[in-house]
C-alpha cells in the first residue's frame, strides 16, 4: 500500500499493539495523531486530545505507569514542552515512543523540514543524566518499521525511545509493505495494575536518600550502556570501496543516494552511510568503513548537529584522523542532490 510518512508511524504503532495515543495538535506531524483518533476507539483503544504537550506527556506517564503500550507525535516546539517529562519516564523507568516531526526553529519557526532536534533528542532530554534511543527514519517504510521496533525497545529498557523524523518525511507518500502478524503485549510484571499480581507496585521517581539516588542513577547509566552496546543501527547504499562516505539520515539521505547513483556511474567511490540510530550513534559501523574511506560528507538540515554526533563518537571510538567536510542547510530549506554531488565530487577522483 501506499501511505504518508505520519501515517505510516501511526500504523506501525497499531501492529506494535499500542492502543493508546495521547497528544496536542502541532503541524506537520497531525496528520499521524488524526489517524489514531480515527482508528483506535474501533480497536478498543483511547485517542486523547490533551490541553497542551505538557498535559500529554503527563497523561502517557500515567498510561505508561499501567504497562500499557504509549505514542504521542509532536514537532520540535511541542517535543520542548515536553522534555520534563520525558526526564520523569527516565527516572521512573518507564516505556513509550515519542514521534518528533521535526520543524524549522528556533522558537516558532517554520512548519517545513529540519533536523535541528538532534541534539536536543540526543543530548537533552530534561534535567538529569538522561539517554533514549534515537531512530531516525528515511522514507514511510521506515517510519513504520522504527516505531514497530521502538516498541519493542521501550519496554525491553524500561526507556523513552525517541523517532527523530523530518516534516518532508512525515507529508511525502511511499509504497509500504507491512508485516504479516500483529504484537499483542502483555502486562508486564512492574505495571501498577488493579489486579493481585500488580496492586503492590509503585512507580516513582521520587528518592529522597542521596545514597539511594545514586545508585539509582547507576542502574539507569548501566542501561545506557548496554544500549550503547546493543542497539547501534546503520544501513548504507554503495558503500563497498567508497573512498568518500557521505553521512546523512531522514530526507537529506534520499537526496545523498541519488548523488551517490550519480557518481558511480562516473567511477567514484562513494558511498551512502545513513544512521538508522542516532543515538547510540552506529560507531562500530562506520569503524569498520573508514579502514578504506578517506574522508566523509555530513550532509544535514541543521547545523552542524548531526556531524557533532559522529565526531563525538568517532572521539570516544578513538578514530582515526580523517577529512571531514559538510552540506549544510537550515530554515526549511533542505541539501539537494546536485549540491551533494558537487562537493563528493570535488574531493573524490575517479577511480583508475
Amino acid at each position: 500500500m501506499v501511505l504518508k510518512g505520519n501515517y505510516a508511524a501511526a500504523i506501525g504503532a497499531i501492529l506494535a499493539g499500542c492502543r493508546h495515543v495521547y497528544g496536542y495538535p502541532i503541524t506537520p506531524s497531525t496528520e499521524g495523531a488524526e489517524l489514531m483518533a480515527k482508528l483506535l476507539p474501533k480497536l478498543d483503544g483511547v485517542f486523547l486530545q490533551a490541553c497542551s504537550e505538557v498535559a500529554t506527556v503527563n497523561h502517557m506517564y500515567g498510561c505508561a505507569s499501567a504497562g500499557l503500550p504509549v505514542l504521542t507525535f509532536t514537532s520540535s516546539p511541542g517535543f520542548s514542552l515536553m522534555l520534563e517529562g520525558i526526564s520523569y519516564f527516565i527516572g521512573a523507568e518507564l516505556p513509550g515512543v515519542f514521534v518528533n516531526v521535526m520543524r524549522p526553529g528556533p522558537g516558532l519557526g517554520y512548519i517545513g523540514p529540519e533536523q535541528s532536534d538532534i541534539k536536543l533528542a540526543c543530548r537533552g532530554l530534561g534535567h538529569g543524566n538522561t539517554h533514549a534511543i534515537v531512530l531516525a527514519p528515511t522514507s514511510p517504510q521506515e517510519m513504520l518499521d522504527l516505531t514497530l521496533e521502538a516498541f519493542a525497545l521501550a519496554f525491553r529498557y524500561r526507556n523513552p525511545v525517541i523517532i527523530a523524523a523530518d516534516g518532508y518525511l512525515g507529508q511525502i507518500t511511499g509504497r509500504v509493505s507491512l508485516p504479516d502478524h500483529l504484537i499483542e503485549p502483555g502486562l508486564p510484571d512492574w505495571a501498577v495494575w488493579g489486579d493481585a499480581a500488580h496492586r503492590g507496585n509503585l512507580i516513582s521517581s521520587i528518592l529522597q536518600d542521596w545514597a539511594e539516588l545514586e545508585k539509582h542513577n547507576e542502574k539507569i547509566s548501566a542501561k545506557y550502556r548496554v544500549m550503547e552496546a546493543n542497539e547501534q543501527r546503520s544501513t548504507g547504499y554503495r558503500l563497498e570501496g567508497s573512498t568518500t562516505l557521505i553521512v546523512a539520515c531522514n530526507t537529506p539521505a534520499r537526496m545523498a543516494k541519488a548523488a551517490v547513483e550519480r557518481l558511480r556511474r562516473e567511477g567514484r567511490r562513494v558511498g551512502l552511510f545513513q544512521p538508522l540510530s542516532l543515538w547510540p550513534f552506529p560507531i562500530k559501523d562506520l569503524m569498520v568503513l573508514l579502514k578504506v574511506a578517506r574522508r566523509v560528507v555530513v550532509v544535514e538540515a541543521s547545523d552542524g548537529q548531526l556531524e557533532d554526533e559522529m565526531r563525538l563518537a568517532l572521539h570516544h571510538a578513538r578514530g582515526p584522523d580523517i577529512d571531514i567536510r559538510h552540506l549544510r542547510h537550515m530554515g526549511g530549506i533542505l541539501p539537494t542532490d546536485q549540491e551533494i554531488y558537487e562537493i563528493a565530487k570535488s574531493c573524490t577522483e575517479v577511480a583508475r
